[in-house]
């Protein structure tokens, strides 16, 4: 699925313009991560794997950018765990900072 990019979102709109598919991320002020903070997929769309498109479409451009990511939003920390193919960009927050 392709998505539009606006910085700091990645998203998907439907043909009436209505919101399908969301992911947002935040730029760190002090070190070089993007925080994922939000993945939203409408019910409509659901089971077809754009969430986990979504979040790659995050980690692409990581890996472009030399950040790594912080994954807040539930879903993303999840996919985070069970993808080691994303361990490169994973930030595990060892000093627990908050964002």
């Amino acid at each position: 699925m392709e998505f539009q990019y606006k910085p700091g979102r990645f998203f998907k709109l439907d043909d009436q313009q209505k919101l399908v598919a969301e992911v947002t991320f935040q730029t760190a002020t002090d070190k070089p991560i993007y925080i994922l903070d939000h993945t939203f997929v409408d019910p409509s769309l659901r089971g077809q794997g754009v969430a986990g498109q979504l979040v790659k479409a995050v980690v692409d451009k990581a890996r472009a950018d030399h950040k790594q990511i912080l994954p807040l939003c539930s879903y993303a920390h999840k996919t985070f765990e069970t993808k080691p193919e994303y361990a490169d960009v994973y930030y595990h927050n060892p000093e627990g900072e908050k964002y």
